[in-house]
């Protein structure tokens, strides 16, 4: 909802800066899903209580993605932006396999484990993750 505009349309920056900055002004508490290493950042970082780093292998990705275009197929998902209609294209292939996997993304999650060790956690594997679930709601 903060990256895209209907019909996939990228904000300009400005605006995704106003109203991130906007949001964390006015929310103690928070979950925010995804990176946008460009918006508030290290200010997230530091005012998390916990950052949880989903590090699937790319194949993973890939098929859970088009699972969910196949489930979504011409609708809007809840977390997206109206308007903008699940797709499954070329571009958003390349960015799952390649362009999402580079060097600055694999360092920047480096920075993040040394940085923030005693609050974050990597999930690679959704048998990771349901583990990490179940022991969430066991100690809730």
């Amino acid at each position: 909802t903060v990256q895209f505009r209907p019909n996939w349309e990228i904000r300009p920056q400005p605006s995704k800066e106003i109203m991130t900055k906007t949001f964390l002004e006015l929310h103690d508490k928070w979950v925010i899903d995804g990176n946008y290493s460009k918006l508030y950042f290290d200010r997230r970082m530091e005012e998390a209580d916990l950052i949880i780093l989903m590090l699937f292998n790319r194949f993973s990705c890939l098929f859970r993605a088009y699972s969910r275009y196949l489930k979504y197929k011409n609708k809007t998902r809840p977390d997206m932006a109206e308007g903008c209609n699940e797709k499954f294209d070329l571009e958003f292939f390349k960015w799952i396999m390649y362009l999402g996997r580079t060097k600055d993304s694999r360092e920047k999650y480096k920075r993040i484990l040394s940085q923030y060790k005693e609050k974050t956690v990597v999930i690679r594997n959704q048998r990771q993750l349901d583990r990490y679930i179940k022991d969430l709601e066991k100690n809730n």
